[in-house]
C-alpha cells in the first residue's frame, strides 16, 4: 500500500508489440529490445499483451521463450492470454518449456470469455466443435491442474524406446504459484482469490449494478474482494502511465494528444458490457507521484505493472521507460533491481 512514506515494491511494465503487417520481424525485434532495456534499467517485470489477427504479439510465449534468452533477472509475464483461443493441456507445456527456459521467471497471466470477433473466427478456430466450447472458468481449472503436475493421460511407461508420462512434462514445481487472472469485476477477483491465482488489475473494469462510475473506487472494491479470498496473493496495477521528464516538446504534445483523444471514454460506461476505462496520467515523474497517491486504488498495491500507450515508436519508449525507471519509481519509493 504505497504512501509517501511506504515505498512501491516492485515496478514493471506492459507493451503490445506493435509491427508492420508487411515486414513483421523489426516489431518484435523491437519488442525483444525493449525487455532487454527493461532489464538494464532495473525493472522487476516486463508483461506483454496478447493480440490475436491483429498487428501485435499474437504468440506472447513464444516471444517470451526469445526473451529469456536476452535477459537473466527479470520477470516475464503475459496480460493476458485468453484462454478461448487455447488448448489448456498444450498451454501447459508452453507455459512450463519457458519457465524452465527463464529459470522459474515466467509469470502468465489468463482470461476466460468467447474469443474476440468470435462469430468472424469460430469456423476457422473450432470448424466441428464451436457449438460446444466452455469458454468459462473450467477451463482456467483445466490448465491450473495441467500447470501443477496433475494427471493429463491414463497411461505412463514405455513403449519400445519411448517414455511417456502422465503429467506435462517438462513440470516446473514453482510456475502454479506465479498464474495470474486479469480480472475486471468483484465476482471475478474473487473467484480468482478462491483460486489461488494472483491478481492482474488494469486500466479496464466493468461498471458494477451500483451506478458507481469512479474507475479507483470500484478498482479498490475488486482488489479488496480478491483480498477476503487471497490475502496472500500478489496484486498488480496496469494504468497507462506515460512521464515525460526528458521528453521532448514535440514528444509531450503527441503524449498529450493521445490521452486527450482517450480521455473522451472516461466515466462513461462502453458497450454491452459496461466497460470503465481510467483516465491516462501524463505529466512530470513529481505530478504522476501526486496522482497515483490519491488513487484509491493504487494505494491498495505493493507492486504495478504500467502500460505502455499504442504505437509508438522505439524512441519513445526508450524515453518513457527511462524517466519511469530513473524518475517516477524513485519518486514512489521504489528502488532498481540489480
Amino acid at each position: 500500500m504505497p504512501t509517501s512514506a511506504e515505498p512501491l515494491r516492485r515496478l514493471g511494465f506492459l507493451t503490445i508489440g506493435s509491427f508492420d503487417a508487411d515486414d513483421p520481424g523489426p516489431g518484435h525485434e523491437a519488442t525483444l529490445e525493449v525487455i532487454a532495456l527493461g532489464e538494464q534499467l532495473g525493472f522487476d517485470s516486463a508483461f506483454v499483451r496478447h493480440r490475436h489477427l491483429q498487428h501485435g504479439i499474437s504468440s506472447p510465449v513464444a516471444v517470451l521463450a526469445a526473451a529469456t534468452q536476452r535477459t537473466s533477472r527479470i520477470e516475464l509475464g503475459t496480460a493476458v492470454i485468453p484462454l478461448g483461443w487455447e488448448n489448456p493441456l498444450r498451454l501447459a507445456e508452453d507455459l512450463a518449456t519457458v519457465d524452465v527456459l527463464s529459470g522459474g521467471r515466467l509469470q502468465p497471466g489468463i482470461s476466460v470469455g468467447p474469443p474476440m470477433q468470435w462469430e468472424h473466427v469460430r469456423d476457422a478456430l473450432y470448424p466441428d466443435t464451436a457449438d460446444r466450447e466452455d469458454f468459462g472458468r473450467d477451463r482456467v481449472s483445466r490448465l491450473l491442474r495441467f500447470v501443477r503436475g496433475e494427471q493429463a493421460s491414463s497411461f505412463s511407461g514405455t513403449v519400445g524406446i519411448e517414455t511417456f508420462s502422465e503429467r506435462v512434462q517438462p513440470h516446473s514445481p514453482g510456475l502454479i504459484d506465479r498464474m495470474w487472472y486479469g480480472a475486471a469485476s468483484d465476482s471475478s477477483a474473487t473467484w480468482a482469490g478462491e483460486q489461488g491465482l494472483n491478481l492482474l488489475t488494469s486500466s479496464v473494469v466493468r461498471a458494477p449494478e451500483s451506478g458507481e462510475t469512479d474507475f479507483a473506487t470500484i478498482q479498490r472494491q475488486q482488489i479488496l474482494a480478491y483480498r477476503a479470498a487471497h490475502p496472500a496473493g500478489r496484486v498488480s496495477q496496469g494504468l497507462v502511465v506515460v512521464p515525460t521528464d526528458s521528453a521532448t516538446a514535440e514528444q509531450r504534445a503527441r503524449y498529450t494528444e493521445y490521452a486527450g483523444a482517450r480521455d473522451v471514454r472516461v466515466g462513461i460506461p462502453q458497450g454491452p458490457a459496461g466497460l470503465l476505462f481510467a483516465k491516462d496520467l501524463i505529466g512530470t515523474s513529481d505530478e504522476i507521484a501526486t496522482a497515483l497517491y490519491a488513487h484509491a486504488a493504487f494505494r491498495e498495491v505493493d507492486e504495478v505493472v504500467f502500460a505502455l500507450p499504442f504505437g509508438f515508436p522505439p524512441e519513445d519508449y526508450l524515453q518513457i521507460l527511462t524517466d519511469m525507471a530513473t524518475k517516477l519509481g524513485p519518486a514512489l519509493g521504489w528502488t532498481a533491481g540489480t
